[in-house]
């Protein structure tokens, strides 16, 4: 066949063609999508490693993915979360971070100082945020608050402040109180720096803080116990061993009727009487909001300073309150800045 009869043919063809592509049969298959909607069909996988449950943890979490979600980046959709928690097990928790390291992930978060830890030490080639640590410098997660460096930033859940105004309302409001008692897991780094806050605050007003260390929940109980009669008060920190372990704690102070302080709102709303705090399901947002930076805006993490809580409030639960024996007094109520939120009936 000759040249011209094979470009005739040819043309006859792409002619054909394109009539059966001009027909209108009511049946079209729906065009395939353009560059630009398979870029905003992107997908994302996120790792979650959690060092135990609790409310407070979980709260962050949940926080953390509303976050997310409300930057268009949900759950079922476009996004795959691989969560897992540690149980309070540090071998868990190391084989977590490890897993995570081998997985391909585009971003992993650490909820509570010892998972973020894992994280930071194993993962090298994803971004790392983390969540529900106190002290990120001490811990060694970061070098630096305002330029944290390397794939690694995130919220720390505490203000120095917050454990200094505590304990200057129990010297102003509970009189009687000379000794505070504190269960505390001396392993947890985050712990061992609030009790410290805390004992340099009391020592200003002359009231001494008793420790009873635990290395396990199932000891919490029996910890709380060796501090009746000798302790005045009670108080925890952001101590995740002994915050899953609370309800004995709860237990034993109302029984004993000795007021109960503690670092997180959760714990209040559970039956602790105060604390000086936030909620952490806000601090899991605010994370969720820079993880949204990082996968959307392709913000380098190291280089986003550390974020911290600044909005502050008293925090009462009356209820426990009467089940611990202790008076409400107006000017008690009145230090709370937020009433309506921070008044637990």
């Amino acid at each position: 066949m000759s040249k011209k009869i094979w470009a005739a043919a040819l043309l006859s063809l792409t002619l054909v063609a394109a009539g059966c592509g001009a027909k209108n049969t009511g049946n079209e298959a729906t065009p395939a999508p353009s560059a630009g909607g398979a870029a905003e069909g992107k997908t994302y996988t996120i790792a979650i490693s959690q060092i135990v449950e609790h409310p407070s943890l979980d709260a962050t979490r949940q926080g953390f993915l509303d976050a997310l979600k409300e930057a268009g980046i949900e759950e079922g959709k476009n996004l795959k979360v691989e969560f897992d928690t540690a149980q309070g097990d540090q071998s868990n928790n190391l084989s977590i971070a490890q897993k995570i390291a081998g997985n391909k992930v585009d971003l992993a978060l650490g909820i509570a100082t010892p998972s973020a830890q894992a994280l930071v030490e194993n993962v090298k080639d994803a971004p790392v945020l983390f969540a529900a640590v106190t002290d990120p410098v001490a811990s060694n997660i970061v070098t630096s608050m305002d330029k944290p460096g390397g794939n690694v930033t995130g919220a720390s859940d505490t203000n120095p402040a917050a454990v200094v105004q505590l304990m200057d309302f129990i010297a102003a409001e509970f009189k009687d109180v000379k000794t505070v008692g504190m269960v505390i897991n001396e392993g947890e780094s985050n712990a061992v720096v609030m009790a410290d806050n805390a004992e340099k605050a009391l020592a200003k007003h002359n009231i001494k803080l008793i420790k009873a260390p635990v290395t396990n929940t199932s000891e919490v109980k029996q910890a709380a116990e060796s501090l009746v009669g000798k302790a005045d008060a009670m108080f925890i920190a952001l101590d995740n061993m002994v915050v899953s372990g609370v309800d004995a704690l709860i237990e034993v102070a109302n029984t004993n009727k000795i007021p109960f302080f503690s670092s997180d709102r959760d714990t209040v709303e559970k039956g602790a009487f105060a604390t000086v705090g936030f909620k952490y399901y806000d601090h899991g947002f605010q994370v969720g909001q820079m993880a949204a930076e990082v996968l959307k805006d392709g913000k380098n993490p190291g280089d986003m300073p550390v974020k911290m809580q600044e909005k502050l409030d008293l925090i009462l639960n009356l209820k426990a309150a009467e089940a611990q024996g202790i008076t409400v007094t107006d000017g008690m109520k009145s230090q709370v800045k937020d009433a309506a939120a921070n008044i637990i009936q």
